[in-house]
């Protein structure tokens, strides 16, 4: 690429699958994985995620000799998990998100990024039981994302980033501070979302200024202010939500990722920051890229102003 890739204080700027409505390892409505690679590339880009597992295929080898030649490199992966059910639910999963851990670690990344189960919604829309957990079930939560990092990290030298999410029991600052309290910073740490955390009225700056040690990885994405209200008053189903938009292109949303990319270049070490904007299903096939090359350049634009501080 001759583009000038976004450069501040350790901060490493990718892009996911996500932005060009990418939600499953197969879908029909869209695009295939060698537009997303084409075009991530031709957009300015140097760092990708894997996706679902399986939309970029799961062949090491193969997926290596794409990813060479688009000239990105992968920077991990994405697993669900449900571990407020038990150990035994850890072990059924474990099978699939070793899959995962193997593939990026075979492709060079060391992050596997983790969203917990979403919440379940009847055909009316309404949330069926209950939004969060119980005391034994956020035992259970903690207690199983320690064990499922320490084997990530002893098997695999992969890192476990959680990732918050809207329609879930972990979407607040609440419960983010309530799962960073009662898990080992060894094992867990975060993939603050900008948009997911926005999305429950998350102040991401405050975050990563007063928990610094837990920010491990970005997910760059930003919410309609003025859309999330509604969808918040009218306990709009997250899919929906994504189709009306309430996730937007910037600079046109909230957070600001000028200010984002300052906090993360204060936590003065290497860290991904990964453009995602949810946009399923697409309008078009063609919709994905003109939005990722004016979302570089809008990093472009916000790096370039960071100011870093004598040390």
């Amino acid at each position: 690429m001759s583009l000038e890739q976004p450069q501040a204080s350790g901060i490493k700027v990718g892009i996911a699958p996500d932005s060009w409505g990418v939600w499953n390892a197969e879908d029909p409505l869209q695009p295939p994985p060698g537009q997303y690679l084409r075009e991530a590339a031709a957009a300015g880009y140097s760092y990708t995620e894997l996706g679902p597992y399986g939309y970029l295929g799961t062949d090491a080898g193969q997926l290596s000799g794409q990813l060479e030649e688009h000239g990105l490199t992968l920077t991990g992966g994405t697993s669900f998990t449900s571990l407020h059910l038990g150990g035994a639910e850890l072990d059924r999963a474990w099978g699939e998100i070793s899959l995962v851990a193997q593939l990026i670690t075979d492709l060079g990344a060391r992050h596997l990024i983790v969203i917990p189960e979403l919440w379940v919604r009847g055909e009316g829309g309404a949330v069926e039981g209950r939004r969060g957990y119980s005391a034994e079930e956020w035992d259970n939560f903690c207690t199983g994302h320690d064990e499922l990092g320490r084997r990530l990290l002893e098997d695999y030298g992969v890192h476990q980033q959680f990732h918050s999410h809207a329609d879930s029991p972990i979407g607040t600052r609440q419960d983010i501070d309530r799962l960073l309290d009662n898990t080992d910073a060894r094992y867990l740490n975060l993939c603050l979302d900008t948009g997911h955390f926005a999305y429950y009225l998350g102040d991401n700056v405050k975050l990563m200024t007063e928990r610094p040690d837990r920010i491990g990885y970005l997910h760059l994405k930003q919410v309609d202010p003025e859309l999330i209200a509604q969808i918040l008053k009218d306990d709009i189903d997250f899919a929906t939500a994504v189709q009306m938009g309430i996730m937007v292109e910037p600079p046109f949303g909230v957070p600001d990722f000028a200010l984002v990319l300052q906090a993360a270049a204060n936590l003065d070490r290497e860290i991904f920051a990964i453009v995602e904007q949810d946009m399923y299903p697409l309008k078009s096939m063609d919709q994905p890229l003109p939005i990722a090359q004016r979302t570089f350049n809008h990093i472009s634009s916000c790096t370039s102003r960071i100011r870093v501080a004598a040390r």
